[in-house]
C-alpha cells in the first residue's frame, strides 16, 4: 500500500489525471455492460463507439492543444458544419472530385486556425471572444452556402464512405448463427493516427513541451527562450488544421449537408477534453487522456440511454454532473500537490 502510495506521490500532473480518466472508463464500461448484458460484450459495440465519435476525437484533441497553451477554441462545432455543408454542396452540385473536397476541408480549418491564431496571439485578443465569433461566422456562412438539408450522391464520396476496415477476429455470430466481421470505419482510422502523431509530437518535440511551458507559466516560458506568442498561434493553427480533419471525417461518417451538422460538437470536445484531464488553466493534459474523455462521454451517454432516460436532457445533466465532478477531483488533486510543494 505505501508503494502504491509513494507512487501516485512521484505521478507528474498529467499522468496522474490520465490514470483517473483511464479508470473511470473501464468503470463506465463495465457498468453499460451490466446494464446492457451481454451486447456491450461483443467488439463490435466498443467499435461503434469509435466509429459514432471519430471526429470528436480529432476535435477534442484540437481542443486540448489549444488549452495545454491556457487557451480555448469554441469555433470547431461551427467549422466542422461548414466545412460538411461546402464539402457537400461541391461534390453534389459542383460535380467536384473527393481529393479536391479533402483540400476545400483542410483549407477552411487552416484559415480559421491562422486567423484566430493572429489575433489571440499577435493582438493579443481574449481567445473566446475570438473563437465565439468564429463560430457565429461559420455557422453564419453554412447558411450562406445552402439553406436545406441532402444527402450527398456523389458515387466515389458514397463508395469511400461505405468502405469499412475489418479487424481480424474480432467478429461475432449473429442471432441467425451467421459469424459477422467486426469492422471500423475510415475515420476511426484517422482519428487513432492522429492521436498517435500528437501523442508523440507533445512528448518527444521542442513544440510540444513549449505548449506545456506556455500553459503552465508564459512568463518562466518567455524566460528560457520560448517565443510564446508563435506557440500560441501555433497551437491555434493546428487545432484548426485538426478542425479541418475532425470536419471531413464527421462529413464522411454522416454523408450529407446541413445547417444543424456538428451542432454543439465544441462543447463536447472541450468537456471530453477537461474529463481527458486537460486543465482549463493550461499546462496540464494528454491526448490519450482526451482520447478516453471521448470514449468515456459517449460509454455514459448509453448508459443513460439504456436506463431508460432516452431524453436528451438527461443525457445534458449527466454530462453535467460528470464535468462538474471531475472539475472538482483536477482542483482537489492540483490544490492537495500544491501544499506538499510549499511544504517541501
Amino acid at each position: 500500500m505505501n508503494k502504491i502510495k509513494e507512487k501516485i506521490r512521484n505521478m507528474t500532473d498529467t499522468n496522474l489525471l490520465l490514470t483517473i480518466t483511464i479508470v473511470v472508463f473501464f468503470a463506465m464500461y463495465i457498468a453499460a455492460i451490466l446494464i446492457e448484458g451481454e451486447g456491450f460484450l461483443k467488439p463490435q459495440s466498443f467499435f461503434n463507439i469509435l466509429n459514432a465519435n471519430a471526429a470528436l476525437i480529432i476535435l477534442s484533441c484540437g481542443l486540448s492543444i489549444v488549452m495545454i497553451t491556457g487557451g480555448i477554441d469554441i469555433s470547431v462545432g461551427g467549422v466542422t458544419g461548414l466545412i460538411s455543408m461546402c464539402c457537400a454542396v461541391y461534390l453534389d452540385y459542383k460535380g467536384g472530385n473527393v481529393l479536391m473536397s479533402v483540400i476545400i476541408a483542410l483549407a477552411i480549418g487552416l484559415a480559421f486556425g491562422v486567423v484566430q491564431g493572429f489575433l489571440v496571439a499577435y493582438l493579443d485578443i481574449q481567445p473566446f471572444i475570438v473563437t465565439l465569433a468564429g463560430m457565429f461566422f461559420a455557422r453564419g456562412m453554412t447558411t450562406i452556402v445552402h439553406t436545406n438539408p441532402f444527402n450527398v450522391e456523389n458515387p466515389a464520396f458514397v463508395a469511400l464512405k461505405e468502405t469499412r476496415v475489418i479487424v481480424p477476429g474480432m467478429g461475432s455470430v449473429n442471432r441467425l448463427g451467421r459469424y459477422v466481421d467486426a469492422y471500423v470505419e475510415l475515420g476511426v482510422i484517422v482519428a487513432l493516427l492522429v492521436v498517435l502523431l500528437l501523442f508523440v509530437m507533445l512528448r518527444w518535440t521542442k513544440l510540444g513541451r513549449s505548449f506545456y511551458a506556455v500553459g503552465g507559466n508564459s512568463q518562466s516560458a518567455l524566460m528560457l527562450g520560448i517565443n510564446v506568442r508563435r506557440t500560441r498561434f501555433l497551437s491555434h493553427v493546428l487545432c484548426g488544421l485538426l478542425s479541418g480533419i475532425g470536419g471531413y471525417v464527421y462529413f464522411l461518417h454522416v454523408g450529407s449537408g446541413a445547417v444543424t451538422h456538428a451542432s454543439g460538437a465544441e462543447m463536447n470536445a472541450i468537456a471530453s477534453s477537461i474529463i481527458g484531464g486537460t486543465m482549463l488553466t493550461g499546462g496540464v493534459g494528454n491526448i490519450i487522456g482526451t482520447l478516453f474523455g471521448v470514449l468515456s462521454l459517449s460509454t455514459i451517454q448509453n448508459i443513460v440511454a439504456s436506463a431508460g432516460f432516452g431524453e436528451s436532457w438527461w443525457t445534458g445533466i449527466t454530462i453535467a454532473a460528470m464535468l462538474c465532478i471531475f472539475l472538482v477531483v483536477q482542483s482537489v488533486i492540483m490544490s492537495v500537490r500544491k501544499k506538499r510543494s510549499a511544504k517541501k
